[in-house]
């Protein structure tokens, strides 16, 4: 990579990581954004060597182009936007940041992808691998950019990747030695157009492994199972909550156990009581992340224990605090239907179900036919307000709120909350209408339900 000029398009948390890393491997850098407003000085702030890199707004010129070596796009930039679509016919290689990083990567990759869940199960890997090795990184579509760390790996790192629907477009030889696809379910369809798309992204996860690898799939997901067969070389390994399998992980009399082959004796990894994530779902995202780490080498004791300590992650069925005898739950990640027809499941109680976000194309009827027998009110706040309440007054769930803001939302859940039931936020929508993020729209709901005051006490 010395010496040739790359473009990298999206001035974001992945694009800088991909300059940085690209600028420390000697290659000429053009930093691309099409917000002309982008304060150019600052960004160059951020490159100690800024001699070899310039920052481009509005749009790419012949010049740029010509000589270009490829282009890295970050996450959120479609491939079908005009100005890729432009450097494709120049024969210029686009590139996603997660391809780009395995380029300059040495380690031994676990990649996780799939419609929900990824976060769990990415995160808890990352704790097996740290548990188990001082020499470990957790990266990818979590939050922190492969490009920042891929440089400082070796033959010895473990790498845990959640790779998304978005990274895995622009893929070209990037082979992890596990694979897993948790589920399919629709989402991104503004994005992908149809589902078959979608899921055909998904499952270019394993395009490039060979006989040697593994792809961890759900036994329990009729869609993923149903393409199971776009798996080309790499050996499928299965994991069920619901089904004793011959072989690979699986639920048995209260306990998972891994089997490597039909013949040969199952090994005992947790009982299911000593899991302390809650949720079905998260049985299924803990029976995922046995398969990678076991597959990757890790002995099942040192999983096994690890999984007993992990208490799962920020903004998913996150508890936030009880007032007066109300439990208030974060899952501002829910942010499709799928996702949220977990996190209510997993409630234990009347529920008082915060929704509602920025438009993905999604449709709510599955969610909404979750409510009759759980939530007692739907408060709805951002864009989608009005389709849902539609969507579930067609269902016969009437109990409907509108509110203008999330605090609102909250107070008004404070106000109608009875003892012994449960507030949660789990909005089945993006949070971009009225929040930068999921985290911040997270972060924003612990801050409000903490600001809460206790009720008097008679």
């Amino acid at each position: 990579m010395k010496g040739k000029k790359v473009i990298v398009a999206g001035a974001g948390r992945s694009g800088l990581s991909s300059a940085g890393l690209l600028l420390r491997n000697g290659a000429n850098v053009i930093l691309f954004d099409e917000n002309v407003n982008i304060d150019k000085e600052a960004l160059l702030k951020d490159f100690s060597d800024n001699d070899n890199i310039s920052i481009v707004t509005k749009e790419l010129s012949e010049e740029n182009l010509k000589d270009a070596f490829i282009m890295v796009i970050s996450p959120g930039i479609p491939v079908d936007s005009e100005f890729v679509l432009k450097v494709k016919e120049r024969g210029i290689p686009v590139w996603s940041e997660i391809e780009l990083a395995y380029y300059f990567n040495k380690g031994r990759i676990a990649a996780i992808t799939g419609t929900n869940g990824k976060t769990t199960t990415t995160t808890l890997v990352g704790e097996i691998f740290k548990s188990y090795s001082d020499n470990s990184v957790v990266v990818g579509n979590i939050g922190i950019p492969f490009a920042k760390f891929a440089d400082s790996t070796d033959e010895k790192t473990l790498v845990a990747a959640e790779i998304s629907s978005f990274q895995l477009e622009t893929i070209h030889n990037f082979r992890p030695e596990v694979s897993a696809i948790l589920n399919l379910t629709p989402d991104h369809l503004n994005r992908h157009h149809t589902f078959e798309n979608y899921a055909r992204a998904k499952y270019d996860i394993t395009k490039n492994q060979t006989e040697k690898d593994v792809c961890v799939l759900n036994y329990d997901d009729p869609e993923t199972m149903a393409r199971k067969d776009y798996v080309e070389k790499a050996r499928v390994v299965l994991f069920s909550r619901t089904t004793v399998l011959p072989s690979g992980v699986y639920v048995k009399d209260g306990a998972i156990y891994v089997k490597d082959t039909p013949d040969s004796e199952e090994k005992f990894v947790i009982k299911l009581s000593d899991i302390l994530i809650l949720g079905d779902h998260n049985v299924e995202n803990v029976l995922a992340a046995v398969a990678v780490t076991y597959y990757m080498g890790i002995p099942v004791e040192v999983i096994g224990k690890v999984i007993s300590e992990f208490k799962g992650v920020e903004h998913r069925i996150e508890f936030v605090r009880d007032i007066g005898g109300v439990s208030y739950y974060n899952d501002s990640k829910g942010t499709n239907p799928d996702a949220a027809i977990k996190a209510l499941k997993a409630m234990k109680s009347t529920t008082l179900l915060i929704g509602g976000g920025y438009d993905k194309g999604s449709t709510y009827d599955e969610w909404v036919n979750e409510f009759k027998a759980k939530v007692r009110y739907l408060v709805l706040i951002g864009a989608t307000a009005d389709a849902i309440a539609k969507c579930a007054k067609n269902h016969g769930f009437n109990n409907i709120v509108f509110m203008d803001t999330l605090r609102d939302a909250v107070l008004f859940c404070n106000e109608h909350a009875m003892p012994q039931d449960s507030v949660l936020l789990s909005p089945a929508c993006a949070s971009w209408d009225m929040f930068k993020s999921y985290e911040e729209r997270g972060e924003l709901f612990k801050k409000y339900v903490n600001e809460l005051e206790e009720p008097e006490k008679n």
